[in-house]
This record gives C-alpha cells, sequence and structure tokens, in this order.
C-alpha cells in the first residue's frame, strides 16, 4: 500500500477502521479465461525464488460475476471480466470501495505464498453490507499493507480513535472497564455486559496510570464530554452498513 514504512504495514490499521480503498488501473494481459474466471498476468508481485513447496507462475485470478466469489473480490478489470478472452489486453485495478477492517494479522517470520514481497502482515477487510460471520470460512478479502500493488488506504472512520487496545477506563456510573476493541468491552465488576456510559475517565494505558493532567487522558476527558457509544456506532454502521460482529 502507498505510504507504507519498511515495517509490516499493519501496525496501521484496527479492527473497526472503516477504509476507502483504491488501485490505479494498470495495463496488463489475460492469460486465460473460465466462464467463473478470468487470468491476468499479475503487474505488480514477482516470483519468489525461495518459496519451498510453492510455484506461483505469476497469474492472478479474478472470479467473473459468475463466481460465487465475485462480491468478495476488490480488485476489477476494465474492460468488465465478461468482456475478455485470452492475449487481450486489460487494465486491473481497484474503483474506490468501501470496506471496513475485521482483524489484522501478523506473521513472524513472513508468510510464504510463493509471491514477492512476503507478507508480514494482513489486513482482513468486509466489503459494506457484509458483517462477519464466524461460521464462514471464507470470507471477505486479505490485504498485504506493505505490497506492491499501489493501493491507497484513506481512513473514513475509527470508532473509538481516541482510546488504544488496552486501555482502562472507568464511566460516569464509576464502573472500570477495559478496551480491547471498538465493540469489545470488559467490565471488571464482572456484574452485567454492556457498554460504558459517557463522559470516561482513562485510568491506564499500557499498564501504566495516567493522571488527569496527562495529554492522553485530557484527550480522552475532551472526546467523550458529548457523544456516546450509540453515536460511534450509529456513524459506524452508517459507512459500513453493517453491524458489529461482537453484537
Amino acid at each position: 500500500m502507498d505510504g507504507q514504512s519498511a515495517d509490516s504495514g499493519g501496525d496501521r490499521f484496527r479492527a473497526g477502521d472503516v477504509l476507502e480503498l483504491e488501485c490505479a488501473f494498470t495495463e496488463t494481459t489475460v492469460t486465460g479465461t473460465t466462464p467463473f474466471h478470468v487470468s491476468v498476468r499479475w503487474p505488480w508481485s514477482e516470483v519468489d525464488p525461495q518459496a519451498e513447496g510453492i510455484c506461483w507462475n505469476g497469474d492472478y485470478g479474478l472470479p467473473t460475476p459468475e463466481s460465487y466469489e465475485y462480491d468478495q473480490e476488490i480488485f476489477r478489470t476494465e474492460p468488465a471480466e465478461t468482456a475478455l478472452k485470452p492475449g487481450d489486453t486489460c487494465r486491473v485495478g481497484i474503483p474506490p470501495t468501501v470496506v471496513h477492517v475485521h482483524a489484522v494479522h501478523h506473521f513472524d517470520p513472513p508468510l510464504v505464498t510463493g509471491m514477492l514481497p512476503r507478507p508480514a502482515s494482513y489486513v482482513e477487510v468486509l466489503p459494506q453490507g457484509e458483517t462477519h460471520n464466524p461460521e464462514f470460512e471464507d470470507q471477505g478479502y486479505t490485504i498485504d499493507p506493505a505490497g506492491h500493488e499501489p493501493i491507497r488506504a484513506r481512513l473514513l472512520f475509527r470508532p473509538y480513535a481516541f482510546l488504544e487496545p488496552g486501555d482502562e477506563v472507568t464511566d460516569q456510573e464509576g464502573r472500570a472497564w477495559r478496551f480491547d476493541a471498538a465493540w469489545d468491552w470488559h467490565p471488571f465488576d464482572g456484574v452485567r455486559p454492556g457498554v460504558p456510559a459517557w463522559p470516561l475517565i482513562l485510568l491506564s494505558r499500557k499498564g501504566e496510570p495516567s493522571p488527569e493532567e496527562a495529554p492522553e487522558a485530557a484527550a480522552v476527558a475532551r472526546a467523550t464530554a458529548v457523544g456516546s457509544h450509540a453515536e460511534e456506532l450509529r456513524r459506524w454502521t452508517e459507512l459500513t452498513l453493517a453491524r458489529p460482529s461482537a453484537l
């Protein structure tokens, strides 16, 4: 993705992020077609000659509208997949597409896929209108945020952007909570599940106490002086047209 540092790139994203993805359409060649897939020479990644047991031939299969995978694929061709035949020249890229991050996966050592670069992280995204279903084995799309594809990812909304995973807070009612993700809250009293009532007071970050005068504590106080968990959820659902899988 564009704008990545030399690391895995995955630290830029977290579960719940709403992104707009786009990749400039790049010319390539059609190498094969079936009723369900169009294979093109992938114009960005390179073959990994050291990948034992995996031999990638440089082609990438894109589903046609006849395939059940079509709605999960974010790359498209111009002309459309159904208009292509072997030997044709086409362009492949991502039109502006809104997705939300379901999970970020890290690999140490980097994952061997047969392609270079070897991904050190994957960002798993779901398209607008789709809620994660744990019963589905294959859902969504994975992106290497440090890959060679020139994908631009614009952050549209990050729920609870003023908190970091692991933060501990107290709410308006004096209950203490641990924040693990936007829709993943854990009350310390164990009395009942739910969500904290704003405003929030930051107690600790990264295991260290956060006094009220600390900049991070002041930022949380300002951000939650108005609004509510329900408002964060409303903004998120309006952009994703989905429900958080934790709810």
